[in-house]
């Protein structure tokens, strides 16, 4: 038997979805209301673009690894192997480096194939430019509303988002991220946009680009269970099915590369490089580097990782129930850096919108507790501005030999999430204790 829907029915359906659709681009419109916070931070990527082309005339040695994703894709397009040996033919010679990404990712960055190195630089930097202000914006936008007598300058999401966009640039995971040529802070504003924007409006495309993200670079994968375990199932299937969409058709393209990356490639963690460098902001670097390159030290760090995960769940879903969805994706996106066997210092870009929500929280609290607010943001952003990683002694092998002092200094970045949970579970604690008494 056949059920008829009634034409009223439906038509209130369809104007719901329309609706739905124009809202969710205004919203989008909207992340940036103010013209001439719009041509300030335009001019930006203008100037990367420029600077790669007069670095192009000039023959300077401009983004690294955005020289190896460009060889990457030429190596592609070419039907060369990307993974039979160390080094690809169209890298110049100051960018000889393995390509360690999905074939997938080749595919994506194609576009810079059509481009000398140099200029090839310059539009990705205009695009990381942008993605950053995007970031910066979405942080904004998914924190409560500031209170009417509040300051002006955080009511004003424009032009917050202008002055962070300034200030971030002090940022080592961020300056290194634009000088190397890398992809983090694109791969976080897509995985920001798609989280916190798109799929928070309920829409089809929900959980597309987190899907996109993992297929350019493998760590976005945790974020697909981030949407599952948060009640958003469908944006979580359509994450995984956008992924192994992508990563069918890299093996009807090229079987070859795609097989040997799942194969051999992937497991060789020492291709990435030697994971006790100082730059190794991860777990598995930390009790390398302490330990001596010990066997056992790897298989440690992925279980202190596993272990961790427990308490990184909880409170996950404890800022996620408390509606605060920027808090509960940044405990997701700290814990896969601290479990993932090599996160380089410029993947911690993750710090620009934790910083926007640690500034937004100073105005809340009274004069007398404010000082603790202050002092953990300060002691954040100075963790990541202080370079302290390349003021230590590092390279040919000489961490394996840092003292107790330059080992907790040179684990900088691996310890501020940690401190963070011990800070904000003593917290919760006392409230929970001074309720209870309270109410005794």
């Amino acid at each position: 038997m056949t059920r008829t829907v009634p034409a009223a029915a439906d038509g209130e359906a369809s104007a719901s979805l329309s609706q739905h659709r124009l809202a969710l681009r205004r919203s989008i419109a909207r992340l940036f209301h103010r013209p001439k916070s719009i041509f300030v931070l335009a001019l930006a990527p203008l100037v990367a673009i420029g600077v790669g082309f007069w670095g192009w005339q000039h023959d300077w040695v401009l983004g690294v690894d955005s020289a190896v994703y460009r060889a990457g894709a030429l190596t592609l397009l070419h039907g060369d192997p990307l993974y039979d040996a160390n080094t690809l033919i169209p890298e110049p010679w100051w960018a000889l480096l393995p390509f360690t990404y999905p074939p997938s990712a080749a595919a994506f960055f194609i576009p810079l194939a059509f481009f000398p190195t140099q200029v090839a630089w310059g539009l990705l930097t205009a695009v990381s430019l942008a993605a950053l202000a995007l970031v910066i914006r979405i942080a904004i936008g998914a924190l409560p509303r500031p209170a009417e007598d509040g300051p002006r300058w955080w009511a004003s999401p424009a032009r917050s988002t202008l002055a962070f966009f300034l200030v971030f640039f002090a940022l080592e995971p961020v300056w290194r991220t634009i000088f190397l040529g890398q992809i983090n802070i694109i791969l976080m504003a897509l995985i920001m946009l798609d989280i916190l924007v798109i799929g928070a409006r309920g829409s089809r495309w929900g959980g597309v680009l987190v899907g996109v993200a993992a297929a350019i670079k493998l760590t976005p994968l945790v974020f697909i269970g981030h949407l599952f375990v948060t009640g958003r199932r469908m944006d979580a299937v359509r994450a995984f099915a956008t992924f192994i969409v992508i990563q069918g058709a890299m093996f009807l393209v090229n079987a070859h590369d795609a097989a040997r990356y799942w194969t051999v490639t992937l497991p060789d963690t020492g291709r990435i490089g030697p994971v006790h460098w100082a730059g190794n902001q991860s777990l598995n670097a930390l009790l390398n580097r302490a330990s001596d390159l010990a066997p056992w030290a790897s298989k440690a760090a992925m279980g202190i990782g596993i272990v961790l995960a427990i308490p990184a769940l909880w409170l996950m879903l404890k800022f996620h129930k408390k509606g605060q969805a920027l808090a509960a994706l940044l405990v997701t996106a700290f814990w896969i850096l601290l479990i993932s066997p090599v996160s380089w210092s410029h993947h911690w870009v993750w710090v620009v919108p934790l910083i926007v929500l640690l500034v937004s929280r100073l105005p809340q609290t009274s004069p007398a507790k404010a000082w603790k607010r202050w002092l953990g943001t300060v002691a954040v952003f100075y963790v990541f501005v202080s370079c302290v990683l390349l003021l230590l002694p590092n390279g040919r092998n000489v961490e394996l030999h840092w003292k107790v002092w330059q080992n907790l200094l040179g684990s900088a970045y691996i310890l501020m999430p940690l401190v963070l949970f011990a800070a904000i579970t003593l917290r919760w604690a006392l409230q929970k204790r001074r309720a209870s008494a309270e109410a005794g």
